[in-house]
């Protein structure tokens, strides 16, 4: 396209978020509803070990993401960006739709964990295979030197895609008693999505084909044999490699930790309630993201690398001090009880199981409950803790988890553009998309998984800042990535495959 042309880019950033968007909401309400699923999908006689098997099995989803995109990037490479898309759409719809419809653990026993995980690795297969259609789409729809500016927009539906599955699960639970969303209602945001996912077919199917790649194959200078060409030439290997741990490993734990394990870690380590939890981190990603339009287009000013590198560098240094805040201002341990206002009751339901409820309320506004169930068949005893937390207290961790969104939005921002960038029309969605999702999908889709078992090890150990351990995972993977795009990374935005 021309320097100044933007005839009908809008239309093009439309459908490409719209069905982006659609499908991280399906893969982000499996992890927003980890907490609820693990209790329905897993044997329910440890808690804990049912939360880190839901975790493992999110993180699956995750694990598979770079076979989906040698598998779909060599399909946008050979027979085009619309109509892979299209596919992976569909596919990513079909699995969150039927996720939904799968009796509990109760029901079907080990049936139940293992449909679930089949679903999760669909999932993850199409996902890998979305962003790098999406990506490569609005760039090659883009003006020369304004490919950071455009891309952006694909960059904000990930974050879109979790505020809207927050909203989503947010207001079926209002919706419902307490007792009908545990049941079923959970299963509601899972049906929901076909819906969506309607919505979008409808408007991707009226797309045109990339007019770069309409290009490429009208003149028959499109791959027969993208993935030989994208890892068997070690020029453009080296690339690849460089791609991924000079910048997307480090952009993936940035991204995972400032939106989706700080929920994780405010829900379960914590123990804020999760309507709370699901509300400010809402706030914070709509706060949030007009900063990835603003980084995308300050990489087409200034550069992506150091924007994406100062990103890494501030997750660094700051991640260890925003979370010890974050940690101390729920902590009851520094309120003050109001001791007549102190309840406890103790009750036996039908499997004679002893629940001992107790409820606080603290001088700041602050309420804590904490339901203790001793088993009558069990010598283990399940102990659950809720506490919700007042106004001030709320926008605090608003502003501590905003602080980690604006890291997401300096390493994500700038990212498309970088990768559509370094690799040529004909191997671009292939090349593209593996870095990409090893990054995202196997350096930060692990994230939640591995940081809460360092968490649940180091208060099994007894450490007093034990809720901090979980941070050296992201904290390492972002050094590394920092040193080595520091060192690599050209800082001139390249526009010769465009």
């Amino acid at each position: 396209m021309s320097k100044t042309s933007t005839k009908g880019i809008w239309k093009v950033i439309s459908a490409s978020s719209m069905g982006t968007m659609i499908e991280w909401y399906d893969f982000y309400i499996f992890g927003s509803l980890a907490v609820v699923i693990s209790t329905k999908f897993f044997p329910s006689d440890n808690p804990t070990a049912a939360f880190l098997s839901t975790l493992a099995t999110f993180a699956a989803g995750f694990v598979v993401r770079p076979f989906g995109a040698l598998f779909f990037g060599r399909l946008g490479d050979i027979i085009g960006r619309k109509y892979t898309f299209m596919a992976t759409l569909l596919l990513m719809g079909g699995s969150t739709f039927l996720i939904g419809c799968i009796p509990s653990y109760e029901t079907i026993g080990f049936m139940a964990p293992l449909l679930v995980l089949i679903l999760r690795l669909l999932q993850g297969l199409a996902l890998g295979g979305e962003y790098g259609g999406a990506a490569t789409y609005v760039a090659e729809h883009a003006p020369v030197g304004q490919k950071g500016y455009w891309t952006s927009w694909i960059q904000t539906t990930a974050t879109v895609g979790l505020f809207i599955s927050l909203m989503v699960i947010l207001a079926t639970k209002n919706a419902l008693s307490p007792e009908d969303f545990d049941s079923w209602g959970w299963r509601v945001p899972f049906w929901v999505s076909i819906v969506m996912v309607g919505v979008s077919y409808l408007i991707r199917k009226n797309m045109d084909e990339s007019p770069v790649f309409a290009k490429a194959k009208k003149e028959g200078t499109t791959s027969k044999n993208p993935l030989k060409e994208s890892f068997g030439n070690r020029y453009n290997l080296k690339f690849v490699l460089l791609a991924l741990f000079g910048a997307t490993m480090g952009q993936g734990v940035v991204w995972y930790t400032g939106q989706f394990y700080a929920m994780s870690f405010m829900k379960t380590v914590m123990n804020v309630d999760s309507s709370q939890v699901d509300t400010l981190l809402g706030i914070a990603l709509l706060m949030g993201t007009p900063f990835f339009i603003f980084f995308g287009w300050l990489s087409d000013k200034v550069g992506r690398k150091y924007i994406m590198m100062s990103g890494m560098l501030l997750a660094i240094l700051f991640y260890r001090p925003i979370y010890k805040m974050m940690y101390t201002t729920t902590d009851v341990s520094y309120k003050t009880e109001i001791t007549d206002k102190r309840n406890q009751s103790i009750d036996t339901n039908k499997n004679n199981d002893k629940i001992t409820s107790i409820s606080k309320t603290y001088t700041d506004g602050t309420s804590y409950i904490e339901k203790k169930t001793d088993f009558a068949d069990k010598k283990e005893a399940q102990t659950h803790i809720s506490i919700n937390i007042n106004s001030s207290d709320e926008w605090t961790l608003i502003l501590l988890v905003f602080i980690q969104v604006l890291f997401v939005t300096m390493v994500y921002g700038p990212i498309a553009a970088f990768l559509v960038e370094m690799f040529p029309t004909k191997i671009r969605y292939t090349s593209m998309s593996l870095p990409y999702h090893v990054g995202n999908g196997i350096f930060g889709g692990l994230l939640p998984a591995i940081s809460t078992y360092f968490v649940t090890h180091a208060k099994q150990a007894g450490k007093p800042d034990f809720y901090l351990d979980g941070l050296w995972y992201p904290i390492i993977i972002a050094s590394v990535c920092f040193v080595i795009g520091m060192i690599y990374i050209d800082n001139k935005n390249k526009t010769n495959h465009l």
